[in-house]
């Protein structure tokens, strides 16, 4: 039997999901690219495909745990699907790529409980090879998860791969200056508690100087947290730095937070963790160092995450606490840190929307033929990108800290849409290339996937530009956030009639109220005057957007 672990693989930008289905039985035969689990993240839900064909052994996750990039998901039976590939029964050698004896030899009281499984580099994100610049571990060295293998070097970044689980080195299946690519097997590990470092250096040669030179160099390279928080003691435990994902451990974490614990210094058995039966994420993790750096500093007060005191609300009556969700979370930090972040304008005004709303209502019996209808939203992001076209100044991004910045030569529209779980803005690619009936259609699609929570990552990214309308629920205006790294968003308010004078006599006129937000950083009130006229010319006399 030979056991490989199935992790997380990259999720498009996400960083947490949740397993809301194991896909199969323990037993069942999997082939490459069949579903493992479903993952539901706060955008959008997914299958995991399998990487590899063979017998799946045992999940390592359940129902409602949730996961990030690089975490365990499932042990699969390899050698299965290998003896099928040999027209045998009986699974092949394992390949001794930098060892003179088959694996066979190894010595163990009780061989027929070892479990063998390939450690492989997990999702780089790329497609492009990484070369070995060092190879930490050696052969017969006993390991604990999170512990670094091996070190990548890209044309951009050198990458510690940690090991995903505990175990004891059997084979290094890679060398120094060896190209390697997500997948590929990195080392064979033993993973049987009772088989030491003694036990298999009897059978496997031992490792050479310069491997051992090297082993050493590296061990020394690891950095030591010198410092101390608070008087509760935070370098990790033994049982911390061993621990495995099975039901009955102390700690409850993925490989990558265990090595940032490791690193920081912190006793994972301290941190208290908010995911699936306890789970430690990245962010308990950050939150529980920033609480002993507070308290260190400033011992006698407890401080909110916005920075007031807290208070003791049930001291006042009686209140229920109710945990925020991941869209609400996320949301809040992404809104809180543009607020902080960018020296935000907004302008307002008001386009009078009469004719476009007469023209709009006379295209029902058309949208009926159609199947789509064109509701108000259509028009103001037509007009937007034309808007965009002639003033490109709003459609660029800061970069490099501010000191530069990028000029977009395409127009993706971001639509604020409000969900059931919290405020989404999915993104229309190249309206500049669409018309009307094809936007509106678009506009429905997105809208209606992200109130049922069936948006993708790829769908909400890429925006240059950002409406938010509240429809019909009111309002003379308000003060739109950017949606960063954007530099501007338009909110749209309810549309009224009012009384307009012609220059004779007063006429009824539908005005709708846009309130125009940019960051001040890059874009001037000049900037954003012209803009805003530009749009309310627009609006008011569709022709122009024809001309357009």
């Amino acid at each position: 039997m030979v056991l490989e672990v199935i992790v997380v693989p990259d999720l498009g930008g996400v960083d947490r999901a949740e397993v809301i289905e194991l896909s199969l039985k323990s037993g069942q035969s999997l082939g490459v690219d069949d579903a493992l689990v479903v993952l539901e993240s706060d955008k959008a839900s997914m299958d995991v495909p399998s990487p590899v064909s063979g017998v799946l052994q045992r999940y390592l996750v359940a129902e409602g745990d949730s996961v990030a990039v690089g975490d365990a998901l499932a042990e699969v039976d390899v050698a299965s699907a290998m003896a099928s590939d040999n027209g045998s029964d009986e699974p092949p050698s394992a390949p001794t790529k930098l060892l003179d004896q088959p694996i066979e030899t190894v010595a163990s009281t009780d061989q027929s409980t070892v479990n063998e499984r390939l450690l492989r580099v997990p999702d780089t994100g790329g497609d492009s090879a990484l070369e070995v610049i060092e190879v930490v571990v050696a052969v017969g060295d006993a390991i604990a998860e999170g512990e670094t293998l091996v070190v990548l070097e890209s044309d951009k970044a050198t990458i510690d791969v940690p090991a995903s689980e505990s175990g004891s080195i059997l084979e290094i299946l890679v060398a120094q200056a060896d190209k390697v690519t997500s997948g590929t097997a990195l080392v064979r590990i033993a993973t049987n508690a009772e088989v030491s470092a003694v036990d298999v250096a009897v059978a496997i040669p031992a490792p050479s100087p310069a491997e051992n030179q090297s082993l050493a160099g590296a061990k020394a390279a690891v950095p030591v947290a010198t410092g101390t928080v608070a008087a509760t003691p935070l370098l990790p435990s033994a049982t911390a730095s061993t621990a495995v994902i099975n039901g009955t451990n102390e700690v409850y974490a993925g490989p990558a937070v265990r090595l940032l614990a490791r690193e920081l210094g912190v006793d994972l058995t301290l941190v208290t963790g908010s995911g699936a039966r306890g789970r430690i994420s990245r962010d308990d993790l950050n939150e529980f160092v920033k609480q002993r750096m507070e308290q260190a500093s400033n011992p006698s007060q407890s401080i909110s995450s916005v920075g007031w005191k807290m208070e003791d609300f049930a001291e006042f009556g009686a209140l229920e606490s109710h945990k925020m969700s991941n869209i609400q979370r996320l949301t809040a930090s992404a809104m809180h840190a543009s607020w902080q972040a960018v020296p935000r304008v907004t302008q307002f005004d008001e386009a009078d929307i009469t004719e476009l709303d007469t023209f709009r209502k006379s295209l029902g019996e058309e949208g009926q033929r159609r199947a789509v209808k064109i509701s108000p939203v259509a028009f103001i992001v037509k007009a937007v990108v034309l808007a965009l076209q002639t003033y490109p100044v709003f459609n660029r991004s800061l970069i490099d800290d501010g000191s530069s910045y990028v000029q977009k030569h395409y127009c993706h529209i971001g639509l604020a849409v409000d969900t059931p779980r919290g405020l989404l803005v999915p993104v229309i690619r190249d309206v500049d290339q669409k018309g009307l009936w094809q936007l509106a259609g678009e506009i429905t699609e997105l809208a209606g996937k992200a109130k049922e929570g069936k948006l993708t990552p790829a769908e909400m990214r890429g925006g240059c530009f950002t409406v938010s309308s509240l429809g019909a629920l009111g309002g003379l205006g308000f003060t739109p956030i950017v949606n960063t790294p954007e530099v501007g968003i338009l909110g749209v308010a309810k549309a009224q009639i009012k009384p307009h004078w012609d220059g004779t006599a007063f006429q009824p006129r539908l005005f709708m109220p846009l309130s125009l937000s940019y960051d001040h950083r890059l874009i001037n009130g000049a900037d954003g005057g012209r803009f805003m006229q530009h749009l309310v010319t627009l609006l008011s006399d569709i022709r122009h957007l024809a001309l357009g």
